[in-house]
């Protein structure tokens, strides 16, 4: 009988669901089109309109109407939900439902590959765009469950892989259905990230800057193709134009990556809905200045297990943070008028979703707008009106619960989609959970029922002592069975809204007795309740700038700034000046002198004290999230300006030592590198504010071992060059192409824009510098050469170990150096370095920097300087200027800072002693007349630190002691770069 059943409800299922015009031979064809409407309940319509004691008429899938007052047509089939909400079923607008995760591609080798392994598409295999999501795509009925187990009634699912991943489709969660109904849209977005595919080993991209550069030259050759400039198909490139009118989602992650992606957009006219972080909490003002809409997650992550203070000390402040503000990110967003939806995505467990939900909006996002982030803000962004809400004509997608859909208590028992009813728990059954005191026979027990629904149990008491019990509830009826003193069977009802029971009992002996049980009402005193009221308050910790130790709760400022009575070394040709005054406004050096006077401005006493220019690192790798581009053996499209990281402490720690300016280098991982970032250490800015205006244009060459792979393992030599001689042929074949290129580009015909080619070709025309790490001189004659076979100079060579075996050649061709103190024979490439280096090549004429290439050097690279004095007998001031205006001689900024001179920016550093002492410290360093660094205020901030983790730990003990769940602390340890990091 149950079979049969079965078959016949599977059959009525597949018939309404059946293509219309398809022959049925099964059985009959007649469909059920019944007419529903749901009466008395409070009705959701949109997040903004709500119907009280409304009615929800339905048929075949669809909302015929809805209101406080709607003609019922006859026959129509009445359900009462008095007591119950109705809301539109949610929409998750970020999934990879239904599809496969797609399998890393398996080799036998272990080589790189450098090509693309497909004919007919981009040159690239990680830009995907014809991929359809459709082809891949298989419906999960038990991952559909759990979606609507949390209410959602529509996903938005993709094929998560690749930097271009193709079409996306919209899915109506309809398990009773066929793809032929429930698919809604096979063509919803198109979908993009920076991360790469694991269906090919093609090495490009190796870093973030690459797979940005990737996509600025993708759109460049889509409409370069478009145009119908190209002889061959392109698979990619086609469907890639062909995509370009669909929503493109493009998924970011941090606030950061929200910002890159949007600067890709922002560059080719394309507004991306941006999947986020959660962070978002940290930089507000610019995620609100992109205009972008975005796509939340929601896993907050649970406090840490602080109980032994060993571990507690690894934590990491900023992580101690992310636990308390994360869940305040939602109702941030949504004060500063931030469109976004909301998604599961990241979350282990759907099952967590409503739960972390909730503690949003703890946290002040409020439920109007949690609604309206999981119904209406998708659908539109979708660009569908028939979901996300229950207007006549749109889909019967609505979920029917207990009460606020937003608390906890509440129970989710339906889930309708395109009409069709999936149970989630039965409405009907009541809720008669609680605490009641039985009455039978005489003897009073107390009863004890926990749970939800179908599933809820009880436990029994006498008194104190425990009674062996079972305890069942179905269809209305109540079944206890006691064993006390034999066993008694107990059968019945509930009655006066489940407030009192009463039924018959059944002893061992069959005799019958009639029991009746009442429900004990709780009391909680005002006093109680205010009590839990206080505890409940939210204690959210402010946002410093960056959201890491050391901070900036408020951003520093412009100030007017008399520094008095120091001695000042300026770097320029009046060398040191004793007891004088500067006077800093609008961020420049106004007046040097004595006995200097300004209204308003901050006085600083410098009696006794050194009055510099701020240090300057031509050679750096801190403040940036990525360093070398190792996909190709020549990257100059890709840009360290494009993943410079504010967030880093580096900048912090560099202030300390009176660094003002730095020069972010690429790597050495190719013979042509990328283009360098060139910025301020303007701590507490973003990536934005921290580069220079107008900088200067710079790109990293590199010459030596790390370029022919010598040092990269038995499995990394199959890239070209793998000789000098063959980095030499890498060299000029580049630049007779550049050549070409920008011969053809000058001569008005028609040209594929290549940004590599551009970059190069601005070094032939002498408007980009090279830096170029180098240590033999062989190699360092060879460039010098084919530099000047092309008509330009090299700019400067960095490390430059054997600078002091070529100075006179250096010196004829124009070319500075930028080398460290005393680093030597810690390779086979620098054995015959030697500490004199900077010596010999600052006498022989040329501009002599000392640089650091190392986050722990840079800060103490006024003692670097002092070294040349040890090794070669410099002066105080030549050795100082090698650490301020020669590197600004290097790096074209010379003019603007560097030294202490009237006009120049006002990047200085007031010093404890003589700066080349080992005994000085940076007690002020200033940078465009801002003090970003203060050593007493630097103490002061140790102290605030010390109370902020105090304050955070107590938080996190508090939690643990209240049964929530924690986690186990992680080191936190931050990738530290160099000229061959990976």
């Amino acid at each position: 009988m149950r079979k049969l059943l079965l078959f016949f409800s599977l059959f009525v299922a597949f018939s309404l669901q059946s293509q219309e015009y398809f022959p049925t031979n099964t059985g009959v064809k007649t469909t059920n089109n019944k007419t529903l409407a749901f009466k008395n309940a409070t009705i959701y319509v949109t997040p903004k309109k709500v119907i009280k004691k409304g009615t929800l008429l339905i048929k075949d899938g669809k909302v015929l109407a809805v209101g406080k007052s709607v003609s019922l047509p006859k026959g129509v089939e009445i359900i009462d939900v008095k007591g119950k909400n109705i809301y539109p079923s949610f929409i998750d607008m970020y999934s990879n439902f239904g599809i496969a995760k797609p399998k890393k591609v398996s080799s036998s080798s272990r080589r790189p590959q450098y090509d693309a392994g497909r004919k007919g598409f981009y040159w690239n295999d990680h830009v995907r765009p014809e991929t359809e999501a459709s082809n891949s795509f298989h419906f999960d009925s038990k991952k559909a469950l759990d979606y609507l187990k949390a209410g959602f009634g529509t996903v938005n699912t993709h094929v998560q892989d690749g930097i271009v991943r193709g079409k996306g489709m919209l899915v109506a969660l309809n398990s009773n259905s066929s793809d032929a109904y429930r698919i809604l849209d096979n063509s919803s977005a198109q979908y993009l990230s920076f991360k790469k595919s694991v269906l090919s080993r093609q090495s490009y991209p190796t870093s973030k800057m690459g797979a940005m550069a990737l996509l600025r030259q993708m759109y460049l050759d889509a409409k370069w193709y478009e145009e119908g400039n190209t002889k061959n198909k392109d698979k990619s490139l086609e469907a890639l134009n062909a995509n370009k009118n669909l929503l493109q989602i493009f998924e970011g992650g941090s606030w950061l990556d929200i910002l890159r992606a949007d600067k890709i957009g922002d560059e080719n006219n394309i507004q991306y809905t941006i999947l986020g972080g959660g962070d978002e909490y940290e930089r507000i003002n610019e995620i609100k200045n992109t205009n972008a809409s975005l796509i939340i997650p929601i896993n907050f992550q649970n406090a840490y297990d602080v109980s032994n203070p060993l571990i507690a000390k690894q934590i990491a402040l900023s992580d101690m943070r992310k636990w308390n503000q994360d869940p305040s990110n939602l109702s941030v967003l949504a004060k500063n008028g931030i469109n976004f939806a909301l998604t599961t995505h990241k979350l282990k467990s759907i099952n967590s979703f409503h739960k972390n939900l909730q503690k949003a909006i703890k946290y002040g996002f409020s439920k109007e707008q949690a609604l309206a982030s999981l119904t209406t803000i998708p659908a539109n962004l979708l660009g569908k009106t028939n979901i996300g809400n229950l207007n006549t004509g749109s889909y019967a997608n609505f979920i029917i619960t207990s009460g606020d859909v937003f608390i906890s208590k509440t129970t989710i028992y339906e889930n309708w989609v395109q009409g069709d009813k999936i149970v989630i728990k039965n409405m009907n059954i009541k809720d008669i959970t609680g605490d009641y005191m039985v009455s039978l026979n005489d003897e009073n027990y107390t009863l004890s029922i926990s749970g939800k629904g179908a599933k809820q149990s009880a436990s029994v008491k006498k008194g104190d002592k425990k009674v062996k019990s079972k305890f069942s509830y179905k269809d209305g009826w109540i079944h206890l069975t006691l064993m006390d003193n034999g066993f008694t069977r107990l059968v019945g009802q509930t009655i006066n809204a489940s407030n009192l029971m009463q039924g018959t009992a059944y002893d061992e002996a069959g005799n019958e007795s009639q029991w009746s049980a009442s429900k004990k009402v709780k009391k909680d005193s005002k006093k109680k309740k205010a009590s839990n009221k206080k505890n409940d308050a939210i204690t959210v910790l402010p946002v410093s700038f960056p959201n890491v130790g050391y901070g900036n709760f408020t951003l520093p400022k412009q100030e007017t700034i008399l520094i008095k009575n120091a001695t000042v070394w300026t770097s320029e040709e009046e060398g040191i000046l004793e007891n004088t005054d500067v006077l800093i406004k609008n961020g420049k050096i106004v007046e040097i002198g004595k006995n200097l006077k300004s209204r308003r401005a901050k006085v600083i006493d410098g009696t006794g004290k050194y009055l510099t220019a701020g240090i300057i690192d031509e050679h750096s790798h801190i403040a940036t999230s990525a360093v070398n581009e190792a996909g190709h053996n020549s990257t100059a499209e890709v840009s360290i300006e494009d993943v410079v990281n504010p967030n880093d402490m580096n900048i912090y720690r560099n202030l300390a030592g009176g660094v003002t300016s730095i020069q972010i280098l690429h790597g050495s991982a190719n013979p042509i590198g990328g283009r360098s970032a060139i910025i301020k250490l303007k701590w507490g800015e973003n990536a934005e504010g921290l580069i220079y205006n107008n900088s200067p244009k710079f790109i990293k060459f590199a010459l030596g071992e790390n370029v022919k792979q010598s040092n990269w393992g038995a499995n990394n030599n199959i890239r070209f060059p793998q000789t000098r001689m063959g980095t030499e042929q890498v060299f000029i074949d580049y630049f007779q192409r550049a050549k070409e290129y920008d011969a053809l580009k000058k001569s008005g015909k028609p040209y594929r824009k290549d940004v590599e080619m551009e970059t190069l070709a601005e070094i032939i025309n002498k408007e980009r510098f090279i830096s170029c790490h180098s240590y033999v001189q062989s190699e360092i004659n060879m460039l010098m050469k084919v530099a000047e076979k092309f008509n330009f100079n090299i700019n400067t060579f960095t490390h430059i170990l054997e600078g002091y075996k070529v100075a006179d050649k250096m010196k004829e061709h124009g070319v500075g150096g930028s080398t460290f103190s005393d680093w030597w024979a810690y390779k086979y490439e620098v054995l015959d370095a030697i500490p004199y280096n900077a010596a010999i090549m600052h006498n022989q004429g040329i501009t002599v920097a000392i640089n650091s290439d190392d986050r722990e050097m840079s800060r103490r690279l006024n003692q670097e300087a002092a070294k040349t004095i040890k090794y070669g007998g410099l002066s105080e001031l030549e050795a100082w200027k090698m650490v301020t205006i020669n590197p600004a001689k290097l790096l074209h900024l010379d003019n603007r800072t560097g030294s202490i001179k009237v006009g120049k920016d006002a990047d200085v550093v007031l010093w404890s002693h003589n700066p080349l002492s080992i005994y000085a410290k940076a007690e002020k360093t200033i940078i465009d007349g801002t003090i970003y660094f203060d050593i007493e205020k630097d103490l002061e901030k140790r102290a605030a630190i010390k109370t902020e983790k105090s304050k955070l730990i107590k938080m996190m003990l508090a939690e643990k002691m209240n049964g929530g769940k924690t986690v186990m602390p992680k080191k936190k340890r931050n990738q530290h770069f160099h000229c061959d990091t990976e």
